[in-house]
């Protein structure tokens, strides 16, 4: 009996994924008529109506949409809908094409239908085996908070005076605060997406996987970015199965190209029926596979194991007691990876503390990697009279996204544990003067240094700092900046930043030689010329030495030439306080 079943259960497995044929683009006229799939209600795929207008051809390169006026269902009502992307639509039994674009603020449910042949053409390959490092220009600035600018973004379509653009991603966020939607939603809406407060129906998005045979073409699907106590998850249709690979979307999502997102089956709760755009509201339900392509066509990847997400800890403590704790798992991307973090940190800040008057958080944690790399430390200081949660979140995605970024697959992200301490005051100095006992020096002489920084309420320190001038020194100005860790940084690091790093550890030491902001930083320098080899200052070097240096190949050699000499720099401890600002002083040194 058992050997009559298993191969009726095999057989039964492959009728559910068998794929009908493709209807070519060729093929297609106006008048014609078809058949939609997607989800209105829990997981049920219905069917809608769909009739061909036209084919607007060669909108990009090799690249063509069809034209229709879907109907049947609540279309009527909400138009075409915020997670119908990718739904497929068949003709005559054969595959066509999926839903993908849309008119917006548009009165007929007109949408753009992605022609099948180019969905299959998307890759379902995993990530391809590990990269060179990363140009400069290409990886994270250390001192940009913008962490979408390397995303690119959609292009819309123009046929007359309209409009048709991909019909955006719903991401729906958990855990998260509204004031995070609100500040992050202008860069997310910019890449195509439509963040919203995510809604479910009671249960939870088990470890386990689900039965593939439950997921079917116009299956709703959503690709998880986060789970756990903070989820965020992008939601659209499945196209179609190809035995174990699969196809949804019908556009872009990111385009990402290789990645590795984990993705659910999900169910609708309902629709929202909307003026611009009507949209379906969805909760993820269970596992199913991983999407290892994002493309300009499609996403695909393959029905099985999920990919490991890293786990995420915030910890946010006030006045050394424990406020809250936040576990989730994470992606790991090095585009989305530190745009996710950014949006937690400031999530938990915003859940837990005042965003509006004086506040502070001291940042502390570390990022670990797989294989023994030296972890990425957080240590800074961040105050303000508003804004403490997006400061924040800003020191905690910059360097991960610098190292992520700098094209070193060995640097595998493990783990990230953070704690947040919080105080309703402002922690912050400002450097308000500098002054020399003397403006004149000679050689093997000491420069006394009188540094003054205020706070709030009258808060007021000094601190001296001497500085002896080498015996031999050359004759003329010897210039004192006493700085913040921000200009500090920019001035010590600016040449290793534009500079291609040649092993992970050389990119870890630097963003963890960046320098703590609860101190001040006096610069002694010269107006020379003077060059780093590999990060490390050779200030004035003999003319001999400087001819080589210069007459090298910066790139190949790790050599960088800058606009001024550091002689020497001196730390000043400011305790438990942001020092912010720069002042600048000049002192003589005679023969």
């Amino acid at each position: 009996m058992l050997r009559h079943v298993v191969p009726a259960a095999l057989a039964l497995a492959a009728a559910i994924h068998a794929q009908p044929a493709f209807f070519p683009l060729k093929d297609i006229k106006p008048g014609m008529h078809g058949i939609g799939r997607t989800v209105f209600s829990g997981t049920k795929v219905e069917e809608f109506q769909v009739e061909i207008l036209g084919v607007l051809e060669n909108v990009g390169p090799k690249e063509s949409i069809i034209l229709g006026r879907l109907s049947g269902g609540p279309l009527a009502h909400t138009g075409v809908l915020q997670g119908m992307s990718g739904s497929p639509v068949y003709i005559d039994g054969k595959l066509a094409g999926a839903v993908a674009m849309a008119f917006p603020f548009a009165k007929d449910p007109i949408a753009g239908i992605r022609p099948i042949e180019a969905m299959a053409r998307t890759s379902t390959a995993p990530r391809p085996a590990p990269a060179s490092p990363s140009p400069a220009g290409q990886r994270a600035a250390l001192f940009d908070g913008d962490f979408t600018r390397g995303f690119s973004r959609p292009a819309a379509l123009f046929s007359g005076d309209s409009r048709m653009e991909d019909i955006a991603t719903p991401v729906s966020f958990g855990g998260f605060s509204r004031a995070t939607l609100e500040a992050f939603a202008p860069q997310l809406r910019a890449l195509g997406l439509e963040p919203r407060q995510g809604v479910t129906s009671g249960g939870k998005l088990e470890s386990g996987m689900g039965n593939p045979a439950d997921l079917k073409p116009g299956s709703m699907i959503s690709v998880q970015l986060m789970a756990g106590d903070m989820s965020v998850g992008a939601d659209g249709t499945l196209t179609f199965i190809d035995g174990n690979r699969v196809y949804a979307f019908g556009h872009r999502f990111l385009d990402l190209g290789s990645t590795a997102l984990p993705f659910a089956r999900s169910e609708v709760l309902t629709l929202l029926a909307n003026t611009n755009t009507s949209f379906k509201l969805s909760t993820a339900r269970e596992w199913m596979g991983t999407i290892y392509q994002d493309g300009n066509t499609a996403v695909a990847g393959e029905l099985g194991a999920k990919p490991a997400l890293v786990p995420l800890t915030i910890r946010v403590t006030r006045g050394g007691k424990l406020v809250d704790t936040y576990e989730a798992g994470m992606v790991n991307d090095p585009l989305l990876t530190p745009l996710l973090l950014q949006m937690a940190v400031f999530s938990a800040i915003d859940e837990t503390e005042r965003t509006v008057g004086a506040s502070s958080v001291r940042l502390t944690g570390e990022a670990q990697f797989d294989g023994g790399s030296a972890p990425v430390k957080f240590n800074n200081l961040l105050a303000g009279d508003n804004g403490s949660a997006m400061q924040a979140s800003v020191s905690a995605a910059m360097p991960l996204a610098f190292v992520m970024q700098g094209g070193f697959d060995s640097l595998h992200l493990k783990r990230i544990s953070l704690n947040l301490e919080a105080s309703a005051s402002k922690k912050q100095l400002s450097i308000d003067g500098v002054t020399a006992a003397r403006r004149e020096v000679k050689a093997g002489e000491t420069v006394q240094l009188r540094v003054s920084l205020t706070g709030d309420n009258g808060v007021e320190v000094t601190r001296q700092v001497d500085y002896k001038v080498p015996p031999g020194a050359q004759p003329g100005p010897l210039y004192f900046t006493v700085s913040d860790a921000a200009t500090a940084n920019l001035a010590d690091f600016r040449q290793v930043l534009t500079a291609s790093m040649r092993t992970p550890a050389q990119l870890l030491g630097v963003v963890n030689d960046l320098h703590p902001n609860t101190k001040a930083y006096v610069r002694v320098w010269r107006t020379d010329p003077a060059f780093q080899l590999e990060g490390a200052d050779l200030p004035d070097p003999p003319a001999s030495v400087a001819m080589i240096l210069a007459s090298s190949q910066p790139a190949a050699a790790g050599i960088a030439q800058t606009r001024n000499s550091k002689v020497a720099q001196i730390e000043i401890d400011a305790g438990d306080m942001a020092v912010t600002g720069n002042k600048t002083i000049q002192v003589e040194v005679k023969e």
